[in-house]
């Protein structure tokens, strides 16, 4: 016991250490999560076990799912749901094709269901690397949302290959038939049980008042769904999407207080979890490098890094026809995506084919041997290969996604931005028409007064179109938040001499002090973006 409380210690270290430097340094948090995780391996004394694959796709997997599907658009998934699926299913396909070829040209000793078994593990792209390294990146609305959406898709396509393959290695014998047939049962009953984990979430976010125990429904959801799938022998990993998607569409049901703590607390935990995911990877390389050393030589990494060339080639040579050519055929779904997308999105998108933590518990979770008692044919081989792919499309991807968008130019589009000023002008016109009428009914103090000057001139800074008076409402709002936190800060300073006076206990000035932060948080929140 006391042997993983001193490997806890040393990886929250480590995550605390990557987010002190990551921005300073301009190297992606996952990229040098993984380098941290590769430097820990080498340190003597350090607990080592090997990597248990439930590890990662049971119990980090489902809530960084559930947080991305939270965070994705359903408006912009449906609306470029063709791209998506494009690269989540068409895309994972050929990739498992192309992969599994070229693995048999290179390793003709391997079978050929093993070669499509490691094409299918190193088929998906890793939801956490993608957006973890977008999240930090100014790109368009239109990329984010393709990408973000394959990531969350192509996990569960991926998984159904890897599902497939290996009971082909199992059975010896492959039928279209019965493939099909499986990947509806896989793939629909994930949809089924998101539906219906998403619904009960939502129902109980309507009848639940309490922060603490819409925090414990929240994460208990995305358990939920995967291991109810998983039990049916369905996609655990479309469950969570699908009931991520569900709850996030009722958000509103939930008090807008416990909204706030439920977003700051769930951004912590998903935080450290996307951190031990890029350690694991990390700490378990020199490791599983050294097995298969010892097993196969150092020709078999060799032949890991050929096929990492071959996944990133055959993604770019997918992403330009899968782009452009439906397009070109169809006008409606040219006004339905915006027309045409830049070159400069599609290169882009062509080179985030990041893979982590899933392809490496794919790997880690087939097994060791058949039921006749023979070894699982390929397995060191498979492990192999998907190590190097992994390391290779994180560090050399990952590491020129910045630079590339710097050098191709791309930019954030103004849709979102366009989006929330429109928002907020609706907003504050409704609060003072509101204002307007209930003081209109009912003698209001000053303080209501006060209210309607200071969104009013919110409104004047949006739509003013006398760049004077915009100034001047500008220079309003300013003052008035200046004048907050200065308020604010003497209220904290006075609460904190009370306490450190004895006139009151720490838990009281704990509460009080986190009264004064909230309200702090509100104000800012809702007069972000002016």
């Amino acid at each position: 016991m006391l042997a993983i409380v001193y490997v806890l210690i040393v990886l929250l270290a480590a995550l605390a250490l990557s987010g002190l430097v990551a921005d300073r340094i301009r190297v992606p948090g996952p990229v040098l999560l993984v380098l941290i995780g590769l430097a820990l391996a080498f340190v003597p004394g350090l607990p080592r076990k090997p990597l248990d694959p439930d590890l990662i796709l049971v119990v980090l997997l489902p809530p960084l799912l559930y947080s991305d599907a939270f965070n994705t658009s359903w408006i912009d998934f449906r609306r470029w749901l063709r791209p998506i699926l494009m690269l989540a299913i068409g895309l994972v396909g050929a990739t498992i094709l192309v992969v599994g070829v070229a693995a048999h040209a290179l390793m003709p000793a391997v079978p050929w269901p093993a070669c499509f078994v490691l094409g299918a593990v190193v088929s998906p792209t890793d939801t956490v690397a993608v957006q973890t390294i977008l999240s930090k990146l100014r790109v368009p609305r239109r990329l984010t949302a393709v990408l973000g959406g394959e990531s969350l898709l192509n996990d569960a396509t991926g998984l159904v290959g890897v599902q497939i393959g290996v009971a082909v290695v199992l059975s010896g014998a492959f039928e279209a038939s019965e493939t099909v047939a499986r990947f509806g049962w896989v793939a629909g009953g994930g949809v089924v049980v998101g539906v219906v984990v998403g619904g009960l979430a939502s129902w109980l976010n309507r009848m639940v008042r309490q922060t603490p125990v819409l925090f414990a429904l929240s994460l208990l959801s995305p358990y939920l769904a995967f291991l109810i799938a998983h039990h049916f022998g369905s996609s655990g990993v479309l469950a969570v999407v699908v009931a991520g998607f569900i709850v996030a569409w009722r958000i509103h049901y939930v008090p807008p207080e416990a909204r706030i703590d439920l977003y700051a607390t769930w951004e912590l935990v998903v935080w450290v979890v996307n951190g031990l995911c890029f350690l694991f990877i990390g700490l378990e390389t020199p490791r599983l490098i050294r097995e298969t050393e010892l097993r196969e030589g150092p020709h078999l990494l060799v032949i890991g890094l050929l096929l990492a060339g071959v996944v990133v080639l055959v993604r770019m040579l997918w992403v330009l026809p899968a782009a452009y050519i439906p397009l070109l055929l169809s006008k409606r779904l040219r006004e339905r995506e915006g027309g045409l997308p830049s070159w400069k999105a599609v290169l882009l998108v062509g080179w985030c084919g990041m893979r982590g933590a899933i392809s490496l518990a794919a790997a880690l979770s087939l097994p060791a041997v058949l039921e006749d008692g023979r070894e699982f044919p390929g397995r060191i081989e498979i492990l192999a290969c998907t190590l190097c792919i992994l390391v290779a499309t994180l560090i050399v991807q990952g590491l020129t996604l910045n630079p590339l968008i710097r050098a191709l130019g791309i930019r954030g589009e103004d849709d979102s931005e366009a989006e929330i000023r429109a928002a907020r002008e609706r907003l504050l016109e409704a609060g003072v028409a509101r204002l307007d009428a209930f003081c209109s009914e009912t003698s209001c103090p000053i303080s209501v007064h006060h209210w309607r000057t200071h969104m009013v001139d919110e409104l004047a800074a949006l739509l003013e179109q006398d760049e004077e008076k915009r100034a001047i409402a500008r220079t309003s709002l300013s003052v008035s938040r200046e004048v907050r936190r200065a308020v604010v800060e003497e209220q904290s300073r006075a609460l904190l001499e009370l306490r450190d006076k004895g006139v009151i206990n720490d838990r009281t000035y704990l509460e009080l002090q986190l009264d004064i932060d909230r309200e702090m948080r509100v104000n800012e929140f809702a007069r972000g973006g002016v």
